[in-house]
């Protein structure tokens, strides 16, 4: 019995030990922290995808340091639950949910026009919000969903609210790319994965337009108070992963994420370079950078093409009707 019981208290040492040295190595994966003291009292922000993972860590740690934030997401249920969470945590009550779907330019539109009712300035733009490696799925305008939602609706969006970021210099412009532009190919031939869909290659491209877009646009509002940069969150415990099926399968549950788990950034820390590129006081006047651990990175090659640049510019213009000068941005 004593035996027994020795054994018993091996193998629970063991698992202690195990355990232990799991969640050190995950402290230690989490990478660096936005520790500056910046308060943001009375700064508008608008946050895409504000109801979950990053997107909801950003907007709670904006709301506690005093902005007003404006949680622009598709399913008003989930953002009011996140809303209150924050309100209450936070003692902040400039927190608002308004519905902004970024897979229906009616959406974004209408999103736009109510928050100019509502609001003459904005200070700060987080384009946060995406979808990855989902199947291959259209928006409402019939835009492949990946490159729909993480690059036109955004684009739409940033366009429509140029005008009052202009007005609200020194204001500042976020976007949330990924690593994964690296692998990034803008497919010149086929943008919209009509021949062919590889839910891979179609999020990598959707990447790489973020950034493609994130140094067109600081070209074009150079002089104007209005910096626009990018950043790599890390790779993150959210949502967006669902669509993978190595994170959502029952075998992966019991044999694969034990051994993924350490090296995912929890949402707390995948939000620390965004509150970096959207506080920091040292990156007022720094546009057109992609950043990753609150601290600037090299780009792809593919992601220094000024021509490729440009002719996505201008197929976004077209496919999302700023052509027609409704846009802010000459």
């Amino acid at each position: 019995m004593s035996i027994f019981r020795n054994k018993i208290i091996l193998v629970s040492s063991a698992i202690g030990t195990l355990i232990g040295g799991t969640v050190l190595l995950k402290d230690r994966m989490q990478g660096a922290s936005f520790e500056k003291n910046v308060r943001a009292d009375g700064k508008v922000v608008i946050i895409t995808g504000a109801n979950t993972g990053i997107g909801k860590e950003t907007a709670h740690a904006l709301a506690r340091r005093g902005a007003h934030v404006y949680m622009a997401c598709r399913d008003m249920v989930k953002c009011e639950e996140a809303r209150k969470d924050i309100v209450l945590d936070t003692r902040n009550p400039q927190v608002y949910c308004r519905e902004c779907d970024l897979a229906s330019m009616q959406s974004i539109r209408q999103f736009v026009k109510q928050f100019k009712a509502e609001q003459q300035r904005l200070d700060i733009l987080i384009n946060n919000a995406g979808v990855m490696r989902c199947p291959r799925t259209l928006t409402k305008e019939g835009i492949e969903l990946q490159l729909g939602v993480n690059h036109m609706g955004h684009f739409l969006l940033t366009h429509l609210l140029l005008d009052t970021l202009k007005l609200s210099a020194p204001s500042r412009i976020v976007v949330v790319s990924s690593l994964a532009h690296t692998r990034g190919q803008i497919a010149l031939d086929d943008l919209n994965s009509v021949k062919a869909y590889d839910e891979a290659k179609a999020y990598e491209q959707s990447k790489l337009a973020n950034v493609l877009f994130t140094r067109e646009l600081a070209r074009r509002l150079e002089g104007t108070g209005v910096t626009v940069n990018a950043l790599h969150p890390g790779i993150v415990d959210t949502e967006l992963m669902r669509h993978m099926g190595i994170f959502n399968s029952w075998f992966s549950g019991l044999f694969v994420r034990p051994f993924v788990w350490p090296f995912l950034k929890s949402p707390l820390y995948g939000a620390q370079t965004t509150l970096y590129a959207a506080l920091d006081p040292d990156l007022e006047k720094v546009s057109g950078q992609y950043f990753s651990d609150c601290a600037p990175k090299e780009v792809a090659e593919q992601a220094k093409d000024d021509r490729v640049a440009k002719w996505l510019w201008a197929v976004s213009e077209k496919w999302t009707g700023t052509l027609t000068g409704t846009a802010a941005v000459s």
